[in-house]
Order: structure tokens, then C-alpha cells, then sequence
């Protein structure tokens, strides 16, 4: 793996070439890696089973076949726009068969795919085209009930340099097909083939790079972890331009060749009757999503004997609720510890116990070679017995933030160690455990939200002098976001009023504060910081 000085140093290296040629033959040597891509397993399943369905929606199915024509058609459009080899192009499309048929297309045609959440508002989506170059934009005709020509018009007017808008179906074919030749133009497993955004503590989000490879391996963790199988019937509920729905619906199903059952919206009441129906036996969710499937659940029943397994992540597993859909479903609850950047350190199995499936964030993986470091000097204190910062260094862990050596600089140790912003600990048997946060971070949902972004866009509200968000615990979410606030002499504000605002400003949605509270002054520690532990145990006595 490079150092962060390395990963400055050849920044345009990596646009073709992300891991150094020792780290790959290491990786290729230990079968951690291997030779075939997405698009060399769809091309596979659609010769040996045509007919059978890839993508399951509550409105139709999108067949092998289906996905290895429309996803050749797509390239071969984008190939006829003139965008060369290693350009990057964005999408911004609900969870759906376009997403995945747009990002095996992109592969096909040789582009780097930029992955914008559907969530994102105009200022983060103009963010992530101007900082990843992107000269293409792939939509659906509409975006959140407008056209998505007139977003299109707007980001251009604004200045986004933006060559291409390409409108696509819900199956990713282009509203008006060109054609042109893609023989020799397809990305390798090893190539720089992907990036997607991440929440980090301050301002708008970091631009994290892949490979397939990486995820490829995250892959064969799970099959171990989940005895995964091509009998499988697969719900992936987390949207798929993220770390943790990229490997549960677009990696995992096209090495296994399974049906993946998919939702543009996530309804817990829809999701229910979909698993049921399609006889789903691998569900992939954040806690938030599964705590809101009992709830739906005990409205009104279902089958759900054909679930066998349940992966969750993004956030701490809460032990009653998982315990309860244990006890609903007979389904056992798994998870990983990882993030976007590293993939994962550790893992559960069906063969832990529950106690520690569910109190525990698993084993640590061996070949990912996790350190714990101590937060206050970097030293090295793995087999102390201390808690401390984890690092890994392993075929997991993405190649860095793109771009942006600023923020490696953080991600990496000076020796190449990828960095978590955890204190954790590891007992005698290798069991990690999650004891602190480093990050001044709001997790909604799985969501990583940054508490210092919220405050700097709460605080360009003219009625608002001083603005400190915390999380605000919740039953469903785990926490949801909760600002504070100072207001100017003589003015009012309401939860109404700075939303409509924040949404005026293109700000994504997840951002928007929830609960708002006014006090005349904001406590302050002794270094007249704002005394965020005084608000914190203040909002968990006002739930």
C-alpha cells in the first residue's frame, strides 16, 4: 500500500494505476484478488441463464440478459459521446437496475463511475462534479418530481462544466441510443474504476477511490460470514452508490449470480411484502431500516420464514432490537466494522455465539493486519491491552481519497496504516469492540453526518449568531440531528424557517436539523469553546 507522502507524490499515477505492482502480486499470490470483473460475471450468467432475474423492483424484473445488453448499449452510447478512456462520469439515480447497469456500462466504455447519492442536494452534486472532472451526468428524466433537464440547466449556469447529460430508463437505456466501438476500452479488477463520496468531520464530503478487487474480497467475507450460495434470493436496502450497498447488491450478486431484490425508497411495509413474496433469504440493511421492519411487522404479519441471515452495519448493532428480530424471524444478525475507506477490520459469523454477534463487532480479519494506535501520539500500542485508534493495512482498504493529499495525509499513517475514527478494543479471543468516537460525527441511519458542516450551514441563517448540532438519541434512527442555537437581537427563528432555508441553499436533506432548540446563550467550556457535553447530556435528559 502507498504512504500518504506516495499517495501526494502520484496522485495522476493513480487514475490507472492505484496500488503499487508489489501490492497487487501480494494480494493475486494470497487469492485474496483475482482476474474477473462485474461485467465478466453478468456477461457469464446472461449465457448460462438469460431468463433468469438479476434485479427485482416491485414494478418489474430485469433479467441477465437484460443487464448485459442494456449495460453494452449504455457503453457503446457513452463510447458515441466522445468521452475517452479513464474520463469520469456521475451518476445520480435512484436505487434501481439503471444504477447497476450504468456502472457495469461505465466499466464496459473504460469511465471511472462517480456515484451521487439520489439524496444530494444541488450543492453537494455541484461539489462532486467540479471535484471529480466529471463530464457526463446520468440521470432518469425526472429528479424528485422535475426534469432533470432543468437541474442540468441550472448546474451549467452556475458554472459546472459539464459536457454530457445522459437520460436513461429504469433499465439504464440512453433516451436516445448512439452507437459506437468499445473493444479494448474495458477497465481491469485492478484499475481505478469508481469513486464515491464520504462524510468527513468538516465541509463538504471527500471523494473515495476503487477497485473491484477490493470489493471482490469484501465479497468472499461474506460468503464465509453468511454460508452465501447461488441459491440465495438477496434484499439489499442501502443504496448502492455507498461502501455498504456497493458489495450487498452489485458486487455479491453478480459473483454469485443471484436475484437481488431492490427498492428506489426504502418502505418497511414494501420491503415486508417484498420479502415474502420473492422468498428473500439474505436481507442487507442499516439497524434504522431493520428496527423499522419489526415495527411494520407487528402491524401486520408476514412470512418470513425464508430469511436465514441479516447484515447489518453503518452504526452500533442495538442488542434488544436485533435480538427481537432473531426471535421474529429466525434469521441470524451479522455484521462488519469497517467503513467506505477501509472495508472492513473485523466480522460475525453464523457460527459466533449471539452475545457475540450482537455485543461485539466480531474477529478481527487476519490478513487485514489491524494496529491500534494511541490517539494522543500515533505510537503503536497493538497487544497492549489498551483501547486505542485502529488502523489496517490489507486487500480491503481503498486506494485513498482521490485527489486530495490534504486528507490522506489524515486517512494514512506516515508508514501507510488506513486509519478508523474509533477507540477500540480487542479482547484475548480477537473480539473488537466499539468504546468511543474520535469524530465529532452524528450518525442518522447508518448515515455519517458531520456535525461542524451542519453548524456552518446553520449559521449562514441571518437570524443565527452561534450554532452547535448534536446527536439527539433515537429509538429508530439511533440518533437524529439536533442544533442549538444563539440567536441575533431581536429575531425569531423557527425548525420551519431554517429548513426552508437550508433547502434554498441546495443543502442535502440529511443535513437539515430536526429538532431545534433556542437558548439565549450556548454553554461554554473554560476555553470558551461551546460546551458540547453540556448540550449533549441536556438533550438526552429533555428525550
Amino acid at each position: 500500500m502507498l504512504t500518504s507522502r506516495q499517495l501526494a507524490e502520484t496522485r495522476e499515477a493513480r487514475v490507472t494505476s492505484p496500488f503499487d505492482e508489489a501490492t497487487v502480486a501480494e494480494y493475486r499470490t494470497a487469492g485474496w484478488w483475482g482476474a474477473e470483473t462485474v461485467a465478466d460475471h453478468v456477461r457469464r450468467h446472461a449465457a448460462e441463464r438469460p431468463a433468469d432475474p438479476a434485479y427485482v423492483t416491485p414494478d418489474g424484473t430485469l433479467t441477465w440478459a437484460e443487464y448485459e445488453a442494456n449495460s453494452t448499449a449504455l457503453a457503446r452510447h457513452l463510447a458515441a459521446l466522445g468521452l475517452a478512456s479513464g474520463d469520469r462520469i456521475a451518476t445520480q439515480l435512484p436505487d434501481g437496475p439503471a444504477w447497476h447497469v450504468a456502472a457495469v456500462a461505465a466499466e464496459k466504455a473504460g469511465l471511472v463511475l462517480v456515484g451521487v447519492g439520489a439524496r444530494a442536494g444541488r450543492r453537494e452534486l455541484r461539489f462532486l462534479l467540479d471535484r471529480t472532472g466529471s463530464r457526463a451526468l446520468v440521470t432518469l428524466a425526472e429528479h424528485r418530481g422535475e426534469p432533470s433537464s432543468a437541474l442540468v440547466d441550472e448546474l451549467r449556469a452556475d458554472g459546472v462544466d459539464l459536457a454530457h447529460h445522459v437520460v436513461v430508463d429504469r433499465a439504464g437505456l440512453p433516451s436516445d441510443p448512439r452507437t459506437a466501438d468499445i473493444t479494448g476500452r474495458a477497465l481491469g479488477p485492478d484499475d481505478f474504476s469508481m469513486l464515491n463520496s464520504t462524510s468527513g468531520t468538516t465541509g463538504l464530503p471527500k471523494c473515495v477511490s476503487h477497485t473491484q478487487n477490493r470489493w471482490f474480497y469484501f465479497h468472499e467475507l461474506a460468503r464465509r460470514a453468511g454460508a452465501l450460495d447461488s441459491s440465495d434470493v438477496f434484499m439489499g436496502a442501502v443504496p448502492s452508490p455507498f461502501g455498504f450497498g456497493l458489495w450487498t447488491a452489485h458486487f455479491s450478486p453478480a459473483a454469485l449470480g443471484v436475484p437481488t431484490v431492490v427498492m428506489e425508497r426504502f418502505d418497511a411495509h414494501t420491503a415486508l411484502d417484498l420479502i415474502e413474496e420473492h422468498r428473500v433469504t439474505v436481507l442487507h440493511c442499516v439497524s434504522t431500516q431493520f428496527i423499522m421492519l419489526l415495527n411494520a411487522q407487528a402491524e401486520r404479519e408476514r412470512d418470513l420464514s425464508s430469511l436465514r441471515c441479516m447484515f447489518t452495519g453503518g452504526e452500533a448493532v442495538p442488542y434488544d432490537r436485533a435480538a427481537r428480530f432473531e426471535e421474529a424471524t429466525g434469521a441470524k444478525v451479522l455484521q462488519f466494522y469497517g467503513s467506505n475507506e477501509t472495508g472492513a477490520l473485523s466480522y460475525t459469523s453464523l457460527d459466533d455465539s449471539r452475545e457475540h454477534r450482537l455485543r461485539t463487532a466480531g474477529r478481527i480479519i487476519p490478513e487485514m493486519r489491524v494496529r491500534l494506535f494511541d490517539p494522543s501520539d500515533g505510537s503503536d500500542i497493538t497487544g497492549s491491552g489498551r483501547p486505542g485508534q485502529p488502523g489496517c493495512r490489507g486487500p480491503a482498504t481503498c486506494p485513498g481519497y482521490y485527489d486530495d493529499p490534504e486528507a490522506n495525509g489524515s486517512l494514512f499513517t506516515e508508514d501507510g496504516w488506513m486509519l478508523m475514527a474509533d477507540i477500540v478494543e480487542i479482547d484475548d479471543d480477537g473480539y473488537l469492540r466499539v468504546v468511543g468516537r474520535l469524530t465529532d460525527l452524528i450518525i442518522r441511519g447508518g448515515k455519517n453526518i458531520s456535525a461542524a458542516a451542519v453548524e456552518e450551514e446553520v449559521g449562514t441563517h441571518p437570524s443565527v449568531a452561534l450554532a452547535a448540532a448534536v446527536a439527539m438519541p433515537d429509538e429508530v434512527f439511533g440518533e437524529r440531528v439536533c442544533v442549538y442555537a444563539e440567536l441575533r437581537p431581536g429575531t425569531k427563528l423557527t425548525l420551519e424557517d431554517l429548513t426552508a432555508h437550508l433547502t434554498e441553499r441546495g443543502v442535502s436533506r440529511e443535513w437539515h436539523p430536526e429538532h431545534l432548540i433556542v437558548l439565549d446563550e450556548l454553554p461554554r467550556s473554560s476555553g470558551g469553546k461551546v460546551a458540547k457535553g453540556t448540550l449533549r447530556e441536556d438533550i438526552r435528559a429533555r428525550r
